[in-house]
């Protein structure tokens, strides 16, 4: 059925495949997170910059 070349190449080709799908759900999960705080502590600085102008 399978030589050994193929056994490994398709050994090779599920654990690359297996790799990607766990980056893509580590990616899909922590960039949003890391997006969002950005954000977050981007606001709060300006925010506290205003109030600093202000008084």
């Amino acid at each position: 059925m399978f030589d050994f070349d193929q056994y490994l190449g398709f050994l090779a080709f599920l654990t690359i495949l297996t790799i990607g799908f766990w980056l893509m759900i580590f990616l899909v999960s922590i960039i949003p997170y890391w997006i969002g705080g950005a954000l977050i502590e981007n606001m709060k600085l300006k925010r506290e910059a205003k109030n600093k102008l202000d008084k």
